[in-house]
């Protein structure tokens, strides 16, 4: 029997999309340079992404892994971390060509797997999940109103992202080239 599509994951998903208009309000608030309205921001982002990684781990655990959850997931990930980076861009907080090497390796990704999908579902990597951890980190440093050392370290993060988003996603070229089409996997995310 099929999982329901309002389950316990769904909702969390859901919650994801609640939570991007709210974070970017509070990441603009007051001209996007209130140290305390940007600590909400933090607090905000920071829920939202601990919905991504637990409402995979609930669908999974649950058998409650739905053709909805699998298209509804990557879509709140994607917005949620695209609204940031455009976010800290706009704010001049982060330069916009990390912006736009990030976004256009996940638009990459995201097409290739919609390209090669009648083969199946490209299977997430343990780089691409370490991608996601680590550009979540770095992300989140950044909403953060920091300075001095703590910014130093912040670049240090992103620097890493940087380097993981364009590796893992000519890995994913790399993969589909080699295998002429994707794997079958349940994971849709990257």
């Amino acid at each position: 029997m099929p999982a329901r599509v309002i389950n316990i994951a769904n909702v969390l998903t859901g919650v994801r999309m609640v939570l991007v208009p709210v974070f970017l309000v509070a990441l603009f608030h007051d001209g996007g340079h209130d140290p305390l309205s940007r600590v909400v921001a933090f607090a905000v982002f920071a829920l939202a992404v601990m919905t991504d990684r637990v409402d995979g781990q609930v669908a999974r655990s649950r058998g409650e892994v739905t053709e909805f959850g699998k298209l509804a997931d990557p879509i709140a990930d994607k917005a949620l971390m695209g609204a940031a980076l455009i976010g800290l861009s706009l704010l001049g907080d982060l330069p916009w060509w990390v912006t736009a090497v990030i976004l256009i390796r996940e638009a990459g990704v995201t097409l290739l797997r919609l390209a090669v999908l009648r083969h199946g579902v490209i299977p997430a990597s343990r780089g691409g999940k370490l991608k996601t951890l680590v550009q979540g980190i770095a992300i989140g440093l950044f909403i953060l109103p920091l300075s001095g050392g703590w910014l130093q370290l912040a670049w240090g993060v992103m620097w890493l992202a940087i380097v993981l988003t364009i590796v893992t996603g000519a890995d994913y070229v790399l993969s589909v080239l080699r295998r002429g089409g994707a794997q079958s996997a349940a994971d849709p995310a990257a």
